[in-house]
């Protein structure tokens, strides 16, 4: 409850079903984002998409994840597991909904409703973590941003064979069984937790949930450490998304890449995401001031742009696998929200703030880079901007003091207000 480091005990011991249920979430929070788009042209066949369309397609997944974050926290009466149980239910019928589409309409209402759910799950991992496994907070952190990589990077992979063999409708519909199985261990653990409560221990854990509240974070906007992290997750997340939508195009124009090898530069800066989701939680939960990865992170995209402006068809894979290092910071940011909060309470708090304006913010990206590249016809102007927006994080490192949790802070704050009055 103070922040302090848990006890260590044995990670299976009284939690193996939390564990399985954190494995199978992070695996279902991105699998809608990819499974879609390298279809695309199959499911014209029924449904017509031209480049709009797949560009409403495209902005969906942030601005779900932004409009989820700020909706979970008008839902915290459910607490984490009713949350992720009703977050994985409506993936499951979002998936379904997606793969009997009868029109673009009710496709992106089906994509909506997935990514809106995977949105929750984003909030609701960080204070699970918390919950249930405070004493290995970088471990776990590290486990559910790899498997997270992997359920972005597999259904790209075998969602065209897949749609060839048994049709577009199939190849969607795959990604509700796996809803499905990750649904499975949070139903059991929300009964659990139910049966819990209704025991005659009710009073204690009441008391528990009374001190937990009373050490959550209050107003977050006043927070140093909420905006700091807000500001390295939007910048970090506003890069990543505009590389998923732009990359491929601005190595084929702009560095004069066939588009096999644009789409292979695409492939690696997604596969760069696994090793930096198992390592860096590991080094943070480590270092006296983990923040400081941030400098290393925004070098790391100084220097990919720099290479991209300058010699972008010299070493472009050396550009992309900069540009990838400077993302450390996504999964720096998902275990400082944890480093940085006393409570599963308050973890939820701030993990909700965090992403709900950093996923505000990187919705703009990739329409700012594409609308930069339309007004000027060249790529150099949307490439200086995403440069400058780099400069924003070097503020982050002095508000995300080490010692200080978000739960201190607020409480000074309204401590100093109410000596004031």
């Amino acid at each position: 409850m103070n922040g302090g480091p848990a006890t260590r005990r044995r990670l299976w011991a009284g939690r193996a079903l939390a564990l399985i249920g954190v494995i199978l979430l992070a695996v279902n929070l991105r699998t809608a984002v990819g499974a879609l788009s390298p279809i695309a042209r199959v499911i014209e066949g029924d449904i017509p998409l031209d480049d709009a369309s797949l560009g409403v397609l495209g902005m969906l997944p942030p601005f779900a994840f932004a409009v989820s974050a700020f909706a979970a926290s008008r839902a915290r009466r459910l607490g984490p597991e009713g949350l992720v149980t009703v977050a994985l239910v409506a993936a499951l019928a979002g998936h379904v909904v997606r793969a009997f589409a009868g029109s673009f309409a009710v496709l992106a209402g089906g994509s909506l409703l997935v990514f809106i759910a995977m949105g929750v799950g984003n909030v609701m991992l960080p204070p699970l973590v918390k919950k249930y496994f405070p004493d290995r907070i970088g471990l776990l952190t590290a486990v559910y941003t790899t498997v997270n990589a992997v359920g972005m990077a597999l259904p790209p992979l075998i969602a065209f064979p897949v749609a060839i063999r048994y049709g577009w409708r199939s190849s969607l519909l795959i990604w509700a069984v796996v809803a499905f199985i990750g649904l499975v261990p949070w139903v059991v653990q929300l009964i659990r937790a139910r049966e819990h409560e209704a025991s005659p221990a009710m009073a204690s854990r009441t008391a528990v949930r009374g001190a937990e509240r009373a050490e959550s974070p209050g107003r977050l906007w006043r927070s140093r450490i909420a905006w700091g992290l807000a500001i390295m997750f939007a910048v970090v997340s506003l890069h990543v998304y505009t590389m998923f939508a732009w990359l491929p195009e601005l190595m084929i124009q702009w560095g004069r890449q066939a588009p096999v090898v644009a789409g292979g530069l695409l492939a690696l800066y997604s596969a760069l995401g696994l090793p930096l989701g198992m390592v860096v939680p590991l080094v943070a939960e480590r270092m006296a001031q983990p923040a400081r990865l941030v400098y290393f992170g925004a070098a790391c995209m100084v220097l990919g742009y720099a290479g991209i402006v300058s010699s972008p068809g010299a070493v472009p894979w050396l550009w992309v696998v900069l540009l990838r290092l400077g993302s450390v910071m996504f999964p720096l940011c998902l275990v400082m929200i944890n480093l940085r909060s006393r409570t599963p309470a308050g973890s939820a708090r701030l993990s909700t703030f965090v992403q709900g304006v950093g996923y505000t913010i990187a919705a703009i990206g990739p329409l700012l880079v594409g609308a930069l590249h339309a007004a000027s016809s060249s790529w150099l102007p949307p490439l200086l901007v995403l440069v400058a927006t780099v400069a924003a994080v070097v503020v982050v490192p002095s508000m995300l003091r080490s010692g200080t949790f978000v739960e201190d802070e607020t409480t000074q704050r309204i401590t100093s207000r109410e000596e004031r009055e």
